[in-house]
């Protein structure tokens, strides 16, 4: 370890980079690498496989951060292919990927709106969104509310009509919709008072929660839905009903009324379209106590706005109107400005549709546009966050399949996938099936395998954020990355996601906290590409690639004027990765196993070792050192179990380093300055058997160079 060494010998070798001692004057410190051929991890092409993800940006500035001189500062971190996701699904809007298209009820501009999928000579360059009238969520993204507690008896949510038996075929009970009150916390409940919209629930069950934790990701199974004694109703007439449940009152947080046979009457839009006749709708809801002479007190608070009862659905019909636009909310970016700006580098993409809030039919158009156009499409992700939307994987697998029969029809060569999951440390849980299964994705695939369909599942994806909900984390938290990024990845694959088939994380950071002031998110970000890559992902994707005024800790610090002020900590590393770490082309890298034996006192891993062999024919290892106080200095040992001869870094050796050195920030009151601001060290040295390399404390170092043959290292 540094604290080892000769203070003399130490201060030349930080000038130096490296040292070269005799293997028992300090600690033996070792990173090997499993170079054995047999154990290659992950064969992947950096143009493919490290991106970057562009999300929804704030309306006025694709124009400024998709243009020259604040574009080509984004592309010189070096991240190559791109995701474009797709934000208009978690706020619950309907998306206008084309502004030019037809409504179905054309008269009105009113219905559901279809883009066109010809081009023409006018560039699409924004995109825009509708929030959705009969919406029934009163939290996630975004500022709407819910129409079932708004206290207003004209509006009114409605579920998805392309879940009813008029679109799936199948029985409207196998795709059961439901609405579910959060009061707040347990009070005592005996009645509900239901004020039904047209169509209405034939056949319906109020239920409580007898879990004590939410019935959403972490006490999902932690409870049961428990119908009511006196809550089943198997013949509803719609209209304003009060239920009592039962003769005593229970104490309740959580109500949900389960809708499994509708009345397939129509809304207030009109029997000209089978869409406004099928499924469920609710007006308003009422939950509380009914007194012996019928006097009944309301536990629920009706206000429209996000202050009101929270509700949650599961589905919400994508019926809106012209009049619902709003460009204030974000920008899209127009998919002919998008792809023409150089932002993806002519490499193919990977593009989304909207399903959860979309039609079969605009989907189909949108990617048919995108071809006509001849713009280069890698994959397809079918919608965005479903699980996050606390959509059933039934549900999901039944939009699936409708709008992959849409796409195919016309463009029968798309890549279809998804879901793709919010960001998790485990497996997606749902409430039990009859079989008691939970697991989200092993549902999905079981629907899409019972209906012959599974061909049409050609990758899956999902989110990471590890440190999502903190508004900031200790250091601490950079140790488990590795064993997160392990432990998902065999979640999926133990749970259901089909063998051979890629995996991708399309968007993902580290989360809350991640500001410029230390180089914690630069070392966790090298961590998590090393990791995720090791862990066989086809491809992943760096998110927060686009710059804000407002956020200060983002890819690129810049002003209100969009001027540059400053390299971000997770910039430099994305540098180091993308063009020291690998190569930028378009070839082969074969990465391998590598694992170091430097550790603290408690067995915590101190330093992590990624390790790639690149067309060039040279190795490249990245060591991360995660000890935010010590330098070590560690032997790279290049195992060969099969031939029995280790190997080593011999001739000139590349060393590129990035961390507390080359990065320290100045607190300056709320703000500050980074100084030095980069750029990563540099040095060259002869490599031989014996040396060992100096890791300075909080780095991630790069060494890259010629490992000699057993032979010749036997004979040196």
């Amino acid at each position: 370890m540094a604290s080892g060494i000769n203070p003399r010998v130490f201060k030349v070798c930080l000038a130096i980079g490296t040292f070269l001692l005799a293997a028992n004057s300090v600690i033996a410190q070792k990173v090997i690498v499993d170079a054995a051929p047999s154990q290659v991890v992950n064969t992947f092409s950096p143009p493919h496989s490290l991106g970057a993800a562009i999300d929804r940006l704030r309306t006025g500035t694709p124009d400024k951060l998709l243009t020259d001189p604040m574009l080509k500062e984004i592309l010189g971190a070096g991240w190559q292919t791109v995701t474009y996701r797709q934000n208009t699904e978690l706020m619950v809007e309907a998306w206008h990927w084309n502004p030019n298209g037809k409504w179905s009820d054309r008269e009105k501009q009113q219905g559901y709106f279809v883009g066109n999928a010809d081009p023409t000579a006018e560039m699409i360059r924004h995109s825009w969104a509708a929030p959705l009238p009969h919406r029934g969520f009163s939290r996630g993204d975004g500022n709407g509310w819910s129409r079932l507690t708004d206290g207003d008896p004209k509006s009114y949510w409605k579920s998805n009509p392309y879940l009813s038996k008029a679109f799936t075929g199948e029985d409207d009970s196998l795709h059961p919709q439901w609405v579910m009150i959060d009061l707040g916390s347990k009070v005592g409940v005996n009645a509900i008072r239901i004020a039904w919209a047209e169509p209405y629930a034939r056949r319906y069950f109020v239920q409580f929660w007898t879990g004590e934790m939410e019935p959403f990701y972490d006490g999902t199974t932690k409870g049961t839905w428990q119908t009511f004694p006196l809550g089943a109703v198997t013949e509803g007439r719609g209209g304003t009903v009060t239920l009592k449940l039962v003769s005593w009152v229970v104490p309740v947080r959580y109500l949900r009324i389960l809708m499994t046979e509708s009345s397939n009457t129509c809304d207030t839009h009109g029997s000209a379209d089978k869409r406004n006749c099928v499924g469920y709708a609710i007006a308003e809801l009422y939950a509380g106590a009914l007194s012996e002479d019928g006097q009944f007190n309301d536990y629920v608070t009706h206000f429209p706005s996000r202050q009101q009862t929270v509700t949650w659905p599961s589905s919400v019909d994508p019926w809106h109107a012209a009049s619902d636009m709003d460009e204030s909310r974000g920008d899209q970016v127009g998919f002919d400005f998008f792809f023409t700006s150089g932002v993806t580098r002519g490499l193919p993409t990977m593009v989304p549709i909207a399903m959860l809030y979309s039609t079969p039919e605009d989907a189909a158009n949108e990617i048919a546009y995108l071809f006509k156009r001849h713009y280069p499409i890698s994959w397809i992700e079918m919608g965005e966050e479903a699980d996050g939307q606390h959509m059933l994987p039934e549900d999901y697998g039944a939009l699936y399949l409708q709008f992959a029969t849409a796409i195919h029809k016309a463009v029968p060569e798309a890549k279809l996938g998804g879901p793709p999951f919010e960001g998790t440390f485990g497996d997606v849980e749902v409430w039990p099936d009859a079989a008691g299964k939970v697991s989200w994705i092993g549902r999905f695939v079981d629907y899409l395998k019972a209906h012959g369909r599974l061909d049409d599942f050609t990758f899956f994806s999902f989110e990471h954020y590890p440190y999502q909900d903190k508004p900031t984390y200790s250091w601490a938290d950079l140790y488990p990355e590795p064993e997160f990024v392990g432990h998902i990845v065999q979640v999926w694959k133990d749970n259901g996601v089909p063998p051979g088939i890629p995996f991708f994380m399309t968007e993902g950071n580290i989360g809350g906290g991640a500001g410029p002031s230390s180089v914690k998110s630069a070392l966790w970000l090298a961590d998590y590409v090393g990791s995720m890559m090791a862990a066989g992902a086809g491809a992943t994707y760096y998110f927060h690639y686009m710059p804000s005024p407002d956020h200060p800790g983002g890819f690129l610090m810049i002003d209100q004027n969009y001027h540059l002020l400053g390299y971000p900590p997770q910039y430099l590393a994305s540098q180091l990765i993308t063009q020291e770490w690998v190569q930028p082309i378009d070839a082969p890298h074969r990465q391998f196993k590598a694992e170091s034996d430097v550790k603290d006192a408690a067995g915590t891993v101190l330093v992590t070792a990624y390790a790639v062999e690149r067309p060039d024919k040279k190795w490249s290892v990245m060591l991360v050192n995660r000890d935010q106080y010590n330098d070590h200095a560690v032997k790279v040992v290049f195992a060969d179990p099969e031939s029995k001869h280790d190997r080593y870094f011999s001739g000139p050796l590349d060393r590129i380093t990035f961390g507390s050195n080359e990065y320290q920030w100045h607190q300056e009151g709320t703000g500050g300055h980074a100084d030095p601001d980069g750029p990563l060290s540099r040095s060259t040295v002869t490599a031989a058997a014996e040396m060992f390399y100096l890791l300075p404390k909080a780095s991630i170092t790069v060494l890259r160079g010629s490992v000699a043959s057993a032979t010749a290292q036997d004979g040196h």
